[in-house]
C-alpha cells in the first residue's frame, strides 16, 4: 500500500500561521508608535489657503481679507506670509461664514434640515482589490471636510478601513458592530461602539475578525423556531442607527466582497448604493455575476418584508488609467449600458494614492510634499471630482437644488 509520507513539520503549520500574524502585528504596531507618537494615535496635517476655500466654495481673497480684518479663526502664517489652517480652524470657519454670510440660506455648514432623511451609503464589490476601501475612506474623509457630519462603518471583517484610521484592531480591542447586531442579550448600543477620527465631523465603528460571526450566527437564528429575530436580519443595522440618527448627516459603509449577511443587512438599511468597478474584463464579468446574485436576493428579501429605501445608486470606475486603450474601451462600453447610473467622472489610478497607503494614509493626510506636484495635484482632483458628484447626489436626494 502507498501512503503519502507525513512530515512532523506539517503538523505544526498551525503554531508557524498564529506566530507569524502575531509578529506582523507586533511590527506594524511599532511602525505606528514610530508614525504617531506619543500615543499611537493619528494627526492631521495643516491645509493650504487653496484648499481651505475650494472645501468651503469661497475665494481665497474672502478668506484672507477675513484674516487680515481679524474675523474667523487665525490661520498659522509662515515667513513667507503662506497661511495653513487646522481641520478644527476650517470647521470653525465654515460655522463664521455661515453665521455672518449675507444670506439665511445656510450654504457653509450643509448639516441635515427638517425633514431630510439620514442618507446611508454603501459602498460594495464582489471583488476584492477594486479599491472599494479606498473609495469608501476617500468618501468619508472628504463629506468632513466639506462640513457634513459623518459616520463611517466599517463591516468588513478584514477592517482595513479601520487601519487607514489609525486602529490596529488585534491589539486595540475595539468592539465592533458585530456587537449592535448579535442575536444574544449581551447585544449593545451603537453609541458604545462609535470612536471619533482625526478628521473633525467624522466618526468610525471599526471592524474585526468577530464581524465574521454574524454570517454565520444569522442563518441559526433564522432557522430557529423560537427565534423570530433572524428572519428579520435585514432590519438590523437600520434600527442599530435609529439610535443615532440626530447626530449624523451621512453614514458611509464599508461592505466586505462578498455577497453575505453583512452586506445584505447593509444594503436593506441603505439611501444610495456606490458599487465599484475596475475597467477589466474579468473584473466586469465579476461584477455581472455579483448584479445577478445580488438582485436575486434583494427580490427574496424583499418579498419578507424587506423595504428598499434606494434614493440612488452608481457605478464607480475605479484605478483608471485613461491612457490605458482596453480601459478606455471598457469604460465606453459600461457608459453605453449603463449612462444615467455612471458616476461622470472616474477614480484614476494614481501612484500618490498607493504610495500614501503604504503608511495607512490617504490622499487627504499626507503632506502634498511627498510627492511630484503633477502627481499629487492629478490624483486630487479626480477624488475631488468624483467625491464631489456624489455629494451632489446627497444634496438632491434631500430636495437641494
Amino acid at each position: 500500500m502507498n501512503m503519502a509520507p507525513v512530515f512532523l513539520e506539517d503538523l505544526e503549520f498551525d503554531k508557524e500561521i498564529l506566530e507569524q500574524g502575531e509578529l506582523i502585528s507586533d511590527k506594524l504596531n511599532l511602525l505606528r508608535l514610530e508614525q504617531y507618537p506619543p500615543h499611537a494615535l493619528k494627526g492631521l496635517r495643516q491645509f493650504s489657503l487653496a484648499e481651505v476655500a475650494e472645501y468651503l466654495g469661497v475665494t481665497q481673497n474672502h478668506i484672507k481679507k477675513l484674516h487680515l480684518e481679524g474675523k474667523g479663526p487665525a490661520p498659522q502664517v509662515s515667513g513667507s506670509g503662506r497661511r495653513t489652517y487646522t481641520a478644527g480652524q476650517m470647521m470653525d470657519l465654515r460655522r463664521y461664514l455661515d453665521k455672518h454670510g449675507r444670506s439665511d440660506f445656510k450654504k457653509y455648514v450643509p448639516h441635515r434640515r427638517n425633514g431630510e432623511e439620514l442618507q446611508v451609503i454603501s459602498v460594495v464589490n464582489f471583488k476584492g482589490g477594486s479599491g472599494k476601501t479606498t473609495s469608501a475612506a476617500h468618501l468619508a474623509q472628504y463629506l468632513a471636510l466639506t462640513g457634513h457630519r459623518v459616520l463611517a462603518i466599517d463591516l468588513d471583517p478584514q477592517a482595513s478601513l479601520t487601519s487607514l484610521h489609525g486602529i490596529q484592531p488585534e491589539l486595540d480591542r475595539n468592539p465592533s458592530l458585530y456587537e449592535a447586531l448579535r442575536y444574544d442579550s449581551e447585544r449593545k448600543s451603537i453609541t458604545e461602539l462609535i470612536r471619533p477620527t482625526n478628521f473633525p465631523g467624522l466618526d468610525i465603528v471599526p471592524a474585526n475578525l468577530e464581524l465574521q460571526e454574524y454570517e454565520y450566527e444569522t442563518p441559526l437564528a433564522a432557522s430557529s423556531k423560537n427565534q423570530t429575530e433572524g428572519k428579520l436580519f435585514f432590519t438590523r443595522i437600520s434600527q442599530a442607527l435609529k439610535e443615532v440618527d440626530a447626530q449624523y448627516d451621512v453614514v458611509v459603509i464599508d461592505c466586505p466582497p462578498q455577497l453575505g449577511y453583512l452586506t445584505l443587512t447593509a444594503l436593506s438599511a441603505s439611501t444610495a448604493v456606490l458599487i465599484t468597478v475596475h475597467p477589466q474584463m474579468l473584473d466586469v464579468m465579476s461584477m455581472s455575476q455579483f448584479l445577478l446574485m445580488l438582485g436575486g436576493i434583494l427580490e427574496s428579501i424583499k418579498g419578507a418584508g424587506a423595504s428598499v429605501k434606494l434614493k440612488w445608486f452608481r457605478y464607480l470606475v475605479t484605478r483608471y488609467e485613461p491612457t490605458d486603450q482596453p480601459q478606455a474601451q471598457m469604460v465606453g462600453f459600461l457608459q453605453a449600458l449603463f449612462n444615467k447610473r455612471m458616476l461622470k467622472n472616474q477614480m484614476v489610478k494614481s501612484t500618490a494614492i498607493s504610495d500614501a497607503g503604504i503608511t495607512k494614509q490617504t490622499l487627504y493626510e499626507i503632506e502634498k510634499s511627498q510627492f511630484t506636484r503633477s502627481t499629487y495635484e492629478r490624483a486630487v482632483e479626480s477624488l475631488n471630482a468624483v467625491n464631489g458628484e456624489i455629494v451632489s447626489l446627497i444634496h438632491g436626494a434631500w430636495g437641494r437644488k
